[in-house]
């Protein structure tokens, strides 16, 4: 593939029909402009880690969104289904492994784009050379700016981020004001970082391919954590503004048991990978 490509992930399990239809379009819109803009052309891969394990593509429940999508004019969309649920970086690990692109962006569903985000990223990236992986400005559904980069957590940090109620967070506003860098991650481009969020990850390819893409042994929660530690050796990551998007993600406790369940052995496992810090 030619170096004016852009790939994209994005990874389903049963997927809110109407979100996941307005979070196309804007990828859509942000492709037409990241075209008109650098002649840069868009892949999108689909990976719907909800269809049943040696289910047919063909029949897929997104097969007509996603053919109305392509037949508005927009990018290809490969689709990857079949292989039933093995975990969100598992997920876009077999789109990850498809792509050839010099650029990959993983991407979550639940997302709105603004139109120049690719832009500004594709921009950013070309005039960087030393950065090998970018995250946006985020905002939540109701305009607020969302902080999803971090500093390297300590379990207090994760458990009082996580599962603390208002009135003990608002104890510890200071520290967690720090832990989710709202110090720093405002209007200006931050180089440096240690954690960002798998909602958006802006990857050069060949810095993703050396890392492997995401452990798999993360079924759900703290594979960005653990891919953003390990692409430190590789080059800067930067937050870059100018890049945006709307997200309407949540947080594990809200998602109930088996998420809290979930979250508990992935802070498990990345707390033994990468060094524990209790407070």
């Amino acid at each position: 593939m030619s170096a004016a490509f852009l790939d994209l992930s994005v990874v389903l399990y049963h997927p809110d029909p109407e979100l996941l239809a307005r979070s196309l379009d804007t990828i859509g819109a942000a492709a037409d402009r990241l075209t008109e803009g650098a002649g840069v052309r868009t892949r999108l891969w689909i990976v719907d880690n909800g269809a049943p394990k040696g289910s047919d593509s063909g029949s897929n429940p997104f097969r007509a969104l996603l053919d109305s999508y392509a037949a508005a004019g927009r990018p290809p969309v490969m689709l990857i289904a079949g292989h039933g649920n093995v975990g969100y970086g598992a997920g876009h690990n077999l789109a990850i492994r498809q792509g050839d692109a010099p650029y990959h962006l993983i991407l979550n569903y639940d997302i709105l784009l603004e139109p120049d985000a690719l832009l500004a990223g594709w921009r950013y990236m070309e005039a960087h050379p030393r950065t090998v992986l970018l995250t946006p400005k985020v905002f939540g559904p109701s305009g607020e700016q969302e902080f999803l980069c971090k500093r390297r957590p300590t379990v207090l940090d994760l458990g009082l981020r996580a599962f603390a109620p208002g009135s003990v967070k608002r104890m510890f506003a200071k520290r967690l004001d720090r832990y989710e860098m709202r110090d720093v991650t405002r209007d200006a481009v931050v180089t440096g970082l240690e954690q960002v969020s798998g909602a958006f990850m802006l990857f050069r390819r060949d810095a993703l391919t050396r890392l492997g893409g995401f452990d798999d042994g993360y079924f759900l929660y703290f594979e960005d954590f653990d891919l953003s530690r390990r692409a430190i050796a590789l080059g800067e990551i930067a937050y870059v503004p100018d890049v945006r998007m709307v997200h309407f993600g949540g947080k594990a406790a809200r998602k109930g048991g088996a998420h809290i369940r979930m979250f508990a052995r992935s802070a498990l496992r990345f707390f033994n990978t990468h060094g524990w810090r209790l407070v």
